[in-house]
């Protein structure tokens, strides 16, 4: 299968490609920078996957329109001109933060949208357009929702986790239960392939997900799983850390409201749509076997 990857010197887009290539797939790489990148684009490829886009700044130092620019109109350019080709599939990666920011419940693919920063609203505006545009018959469309990646080479979100456990330090939070979900690159990479084979699969959105959410403790064990060691926790009352947090909000200390808020909030995504939609019963690698395979690359520089 001739197949069209965007974003293809990314973490995601390197992982993919390699995975594709070792199924005996052909990767076009095409760049979107500059304005002649339609002239580069294969036309005669089966499927165009899209994963070149703005990533969310945590630092808050870009500019709102660059992610309207990025993740909005490029995104519409870009299908526009697969309309036009022979390529039957397009993939769009947006992001479960297109729809919830923060999640009291499992976010399905019917949760009501409500995103909250420029990254999300970007991405959301893009969805809106691609779900209302007519398809031509043969022609199918995947919005995919990727809730948080990780794995080799990409330490992401879990780097500051991992810091914190590589140095010995007890977990000091393990008095907050929580559950968040995470995505490891090989079923995401897997999911894709399932896709792009499965002639019924039908055009839609789809959440991606491991199959198990992981609480923060759980979390920190894994990772000491990785290292040979045994997790450490301290066993601190929540009103106290709280309180030391509220502290940090008025002073310049490491733990303020909002940081707790991140460590021990809970963010579920369900995959059981895209599971069902392949007629799969459980991913490749547990949530767990992910976390471990991520954690002891970091060991080795990976």
């Amino acid at each position: 299968m001739h197949i069209t990857i965007t974003g293809a010197s990314g973490f995601v887009g390197q992982n993919l490609s390699v995975y594709l290539k070792h199924k005996n797939h052909s990767v076009h790489e095409l760049s979107l920078r500059g304005n002649d990148w339609q002239s580069n684009l294969d036309k005669n490829s089966e499927a165009i996957i899209h994963l070149a886009g703005k990533a969310h700044d945590t630092e808050n130092t870009s500019e709102e329109k660059a992610y309207f620019e990025i993740n909005r109109d490029l995104t519409i350019a870009l299908f526009q001109e697969f309309l036009r080709s022979d390529s039957r599939d397009f993939f769009y990666f947006s992001s479960v933060k297109a729809v919830a920011d923060t999640a009291d419940d499992i976010i399905d693919e019917n949760i009501k949208p409500n995103p909250l920063t420029p990254y999300g609203q970007s991405k959301f505006e893009a969805e809106n357009y691609l779900l209302a545009q007519q398809l031509p018959e043969g022609k199918r469309l995947f919005i995919i929702r990727p809730c948080m990646i990780h794995g080799p080479g990409n330490k992401g979100n879990l780097n500051l986790l991992y810091k914190i456990v590589e140095k010995g330090i007890p977990w000091p939070l393990s008095a907050f239960e929580n559950n968040r979900s995470f995505l490891s690159i090989d079923n995401l990479s897997y999911l894709i392939h399932e896709m792009l084979l499965n002639k019924e699969v039908i055009s839609g959105v789809y959440n991606f997900a491991d199959d198990q959410s992981l609480s923060t403790n759980q979390l920190i064990v894994a990772m000491n799983k990785a290292l040979d060691r045994k997790a450490k926790f301290l066993s601190i009352p929540k009103g106290l850390i709280e309180k030391v947090a509220k502290c940090g909000d008025v002073i310049n200390f490491p733990l303020n409201s909002e940081r707790l808020k991140k460590l021990t909030e809970s963010y579920v995504v369900s995959n059981q749509k895209i599971k069902t939609a392949l007629n799969i019963k459980q991913l490749p690698l547990s949530a767990e076997e992910g976390i471990i395979k991520t954690i002891k690359s970091f060991k080795t520089g990976g």
